[in-house]
């Protein structure tokens, strides 16, 4: 198995599965990477998997639906009008032979949710590497609550995110916790990465541990204070 982004606007990652000659896509905010790379690779699109209804998520999907019709979509209750199979927190299926486990991750939006492949998180924005999304629904219990599923996760679970946010977080991070030596270390091996146009995705969840804040928040008001920090750094 491989799993390869697709770079998609300013900072968008899309994901490819891809098992042999079969491919599944995540997120697909837009169509002209996605079908030049299926393309490119000779590979069969068996399904799309959608986290959340923002744009920038599921702007491609109708154009690649009409070069490769009738591939299934599979996506939470708010993008209901693209879904073929709408999946809620607790359902489980099977594609390319790997089994994907649904929970709801809202907060970012109202009914985002993440898929678990094996030991491989699909989190599109309620998980960033050094921070998570926005919570533009208000909801910041429901954010909260998403960051402890994620952390209840194994130590080895591999995390692709939606963006590539990881550089910035972790200047705030820097910013907040100065003399933090996993966030400076992280931070240093981030900027090496970036130097390179390299992503620094995948990450791991007990990496997230060790270096995003908002992730350690021991309570809904110390998560609170930093993700308003956050968006105003």
């Amino acid at each position: 198995m491989n799993i390869h982004p697709i770079e998609a606007f300013s900072d968008n990652y899309i994901w490819v599965i891809e098992e042999g000659n079969e491919a599944l896509i995540v997120d697909p905010g837009e169509s002209e990477g996605v079908l030049r790379y299926l393309e490119e690779k000779q590979l069969t699109l068996k399904a799309i998997l959608l986290t959340h209804e923002h744009n920038d998520h599921i702007g491609g999907v109708k154009e690649v639906l009409a070069n490769y019709i009738d591939t299934p979509v599979y996506g939470p209750k708010e993008t209901v009008q693209l879904n073929d199979y709408t999946v809620q927190d607790g359902d489980s299926f099977e594609l390319l032979g790997h089994n994907f486990k649904v929970f709801i991750t809202a907060g970012h939006s109202n009914e985002h949710i993440s898929f678990l492949m094996d030991k491989n998180l699909f989190c599109g924005d309620a998980l960033f590497s050094g921070g998570c999304g926005r919570v533009f629904t208000g909801d910041y219990k429901a954010q909260y609550d998403a960051l402890q599923k994620f952390r209840a996760l194994d130590e080895d679970v591999r995390v692709y995110a939606g963006h590539e946010y990881t550089q910035t977080n972790l200047r705030f991070a820097q910013s907040v916790e100065p003399g933090n030596k996993a966030v400076l270390q992280g931070l240093d091996e981030v900027n090496k990465l970036r130097e390179k146009n390299l992503p620094t995705l995948p990450s791991t969840i007990g990496k997230e541990k060790n270096i995003n804040l908002l992730l350690k928040s021991e309570t809904l008001e110390e998560f609170i204070d930093l993700r308003k920090a956050r968006d105003n750094f």
